[in-house]
């Protein structure tokens, strides 16, 4: 159910292989990266079960439709088989949900067209509920496979509040990723019981050691 993650922009080539070996060991479900890391993921990991998990439009969003496909269609060619991107939040919070379900939709075809699933990244702490609703409810219409809460680098993180809400809109029918600031077993457990599907954290291996 771990994303194991490293975003962080200062990461190196051995930072990658780390995490790489790590979710090799733990099998997490995926190693997300930065779109640069997908080659060489896709070396790494190669003919294990753990998926190669990059990001689009991150960490903002707030970039043309075009520029996030092309990144999302790059990253796919690579060996990505999942994206996670960062939703238009000032689009959504303008009022102009067309664009941002179209935005979520040209994703969500180039992703399955690829063989891919594509999540997509609310940013929650910048968001109300009746907007973290309307989220969910563009994103389940545009075709993605899961919502997720946060990109880690924004105010604040998951919260089993939002996380519970998210579920509670989208159902049974898509994923919910917990992401921003899970770094204990704890966390891990209350994002779980609020409706998480999968969690994406940095502190993977720490979460897994104390679980034994």
């Amino acid at each position: 159910m771990i994303d194991h993650t490293v975003l962080r922009a200062d990461a190196t080539v051995e930072d990658i292989k780390r995490v790489c070996a790590e979710a090799l060991q733990y099998q997490f479900a995926s190693v997300c990266v930065n779109g640069y890391w997908v080659p060489l993921l896709a070396s790494e990991l190669a003919g294990s079960s753990v998926k190669i998990c990059t990001v689009a439009g991150f960490p903002l969003g707030a970039m043309a439709t075009e520029s996030k496909l092309t990144e999302a269609e790059i990253a796919i060619r690579a060996g990505a088989h999942e994206i996670d991107m960062v939703m238009n939040v000032g689009a959504l919070k303008s009022g102009d949900n067309a664009s941002v379900q179209r935005d979520i939709a040209s994703l969500a075809a180039a992703c399955h067209a690829g063989g891919a699933i594509l999540k997509v990244i609310l940013e929650t702490c910048l968001l109300d509920d009746s907007q973290k609703r309307l989220s969910c409810e563009l994103s389940k219409a545009a075709g993605a496979d899961y919502v997720k809460t946060s990109t880690g680098f924004g105010a604040s993180g998951a919260t089993e509040a939002d996380v519970s809400l998210m579920r509670s809109v989208v159902g049974a029918d898509m994923g919910v990723k917990a992401s921003g600031g899970v770094r204990t077993l704890a966390d891990f457990e209350k994002m779980v019981a609020a409706g998480a599907s999968r969690v994406g954290a940095s502190a993977s291996v720490s979460i897994i050691e104390s679980a034994k």
